[in-house]
């Protein structure tokens, strides 16, 4: 049974590199399961940021839907880092057929494949990782969409915390350890 690891914290919080620190520490091979998708330049920069954090030593799937097939990919792989949870929400809910969609029905959608990535966590043998962002914390969006996006995030935060052996809240670059 995989051992599952939550780390959340705001935008530039730092819980990205504690994550990928946290990684490093097990001393084993380690893959990196990878969300984003580049739509601009500054996207492109962030990601770049990251690929050289990590340089060659990890081995990186790009996924930004149905990682749990990564996460089925990656058995040779004790450790695994999953970067991030709000990014692969933020795909599906952009997802064409997301606009025919109600809005209970794309949490559904959500829940659903947050609800693989754990079982398929769980059946890892090693220690997957997940990063995801604190959103509820700020000030309430003033859009339907943005509303949405917060809510379900923070639901599916709940549940994969709930999933997890280890959580960790990272502040200005501090991690809490909360789990």
């Amino acid at each position: 049974m995989g051992k599952i690891i939550l780390v959340t914290g705001g935008a530039r919080s730092g819980k990205s590199t504690f994550a990928e620190n946290y990684v490093k520490d097990l001393n084993t091979s380690k893959a990196y399961i990878a969300t984003a998708q580049i739509f601009d330049e500054e996207m492109r920069q962030r990601i770049d940021i990251h690929k050289q954090r990590r340089a060659n030593e990890w081995h990186t799937i790009e996924s930004p839907f149905n990682a749990e097939e990564a996460i089925n990919a990656c058995h040779n792989y004790p450790a695994v880092l999953f970067d991030c949870i709000t990014v692969y929400m933020s795909n599906i809910i952009c997802l064409p057929e997301a606009n025919d969609m109600e809005p209970a029905q794309i949490q559904s959608k959500i829940l659903q494949s947050i609800d693989k990535l754990i079982t398929a966590a769980q059946k890892h043998p090693g220690s997957i990782v997940f990063v995801t962002n604190e959103v509820g914390a700020g000030i309430v969006p003033e859009n339907k969409l943005a509303r949405l996006y917060r809510d379900i995030a923070g639901i599916c935060n709940q549940h994969l915390a709930k999933n997890a052996d280890e959580v960790y809240f990272v502040i200005s670059g501090i991690p809490l350890k909360i789990k």
